[in-house]
């Protein structure tokens, strides 16, 4: 898949995606995230709240995001996975404030509010869904 066909499914909101990253101790953590979008061939933005994500993209700045369109059996899924490396964090300016608007015209002020950061991400490496053995 090309980075075309995987921004067009990347940004599309019937897909299910979560962000997995790690601490510089090598501890885990995955979460399901609705407001990533690609921008472009290269970088993946999001918003971001006070959560242990944010934490261990602090400690460590690579992550990977899979993106799963779910189909009516799983031969039918449709998906990618995408390697990232955070090139920083914003917790003021134009870019979050934007993100803060459009998730409360989506899911109310508290979720607007408890928005603290807007992340941009290189993608290093996009990898199939589900690859032969690797």
């Amino acid at each position: 898949m090309n980075r075309k066909e995987v921004m067009k499914m990347f940004n599309r909101k019937s897909r299910i995606g979560a962000l997995a990253t790690s601490n510089k101790n090598g501890d885990v953590n995955a979460s399901v995230f609705g407001s990533p979008r690609m921008i472009d061939e290269d970088t993946v933005i999001m918003a971001i709240g006070n959560n242990r994500s944010l934490q261990y993209l602090q400690e460590n700045p690579k992550a990977s995001f899979i993106v799963i369109e779910p189909g009516n059996s799983p031969q039918e899924w449709k998906g990618v996975r995408l390697y990232l490396e955070m090139k920083g964090f914003e917790r003021y300016g134009e870019l979050l404030d934007s993100f803060r608007k459009k998730i409360r015209e989506t899911a109310g002020d508290a979720s607007a509010n408890a928005i603290i950061a807007a992340i941009r991400f290189q993608i290093v490496d996009v990898r199939p869904l589900i690859a032969p053995l690797e």
